[in-house]
């Protein structure tokens, strides 16, 4: 009986329809699961470019005022004039602007193109210098809504 049961065993060869529809189920079940993750993993990488860019026109913006002794006159083409890297990546394609410029203060916001985050960097007068995004808590930005 044993000897039958074994040899029947090696002659069926192969999956049956039950084991390949468990197999894609399982299959479909895990890429439900993966495929948002990945998407808001996505969103908060295009999200870091763009603060990085912020950063990167904050750094070009302070170089400006070393030449100057003031915000006032800056604009967007002088700081990709000092800042190369502006002119390519995400700070290309989004829309980087200057707002609020006076001789000892200045706002920087730049939008990022593909998730339409909007990330500031605000300088006051007094020195200080904050980081707001108007997502909080969602995508690259803190619940905080300050980076």
């Amino acid at each position: 009986m044993l000897h039958k049961l074994r040899q029947r065993a090696q002659d069926e060869k192969g999956f049956t329809l039950i084991e390949l529809l468990v197999v894609i189920l399982i299959i479909g079940i895990l890429a439900a699961i993966a495929l948002p993750a990945f998407l808001n993993q996505r969103a908060k990488a295009q999200d870091t470019e763009a603060k990085s860019a912020a950063r990167t026109a904050q750094t070009a913006l302070e170089t400006y005022y070393t030449d100057e002794q003031t915000y006032a006159t800056a604009d967007v083409a002088k700081l990709r004039a000092i800042e190369p890297a502006l002119n390519s990546g995400v700070a290309a394609g989004a829309n980087l602007t200057l707002t609020g410029n006076t001789v000892d203060a200045y706002t920087i916001e730049i939008t990022q193109p593909k998730t339409t985050s909007k990330f500031r960097i605000i300088k006051a007068s007094d020195g200080s210098v904050t980081r707001e995004c108007d997502t909080d808590g969602q995508k690259g930005c803190p619940a905080s809504g300050t980076w």
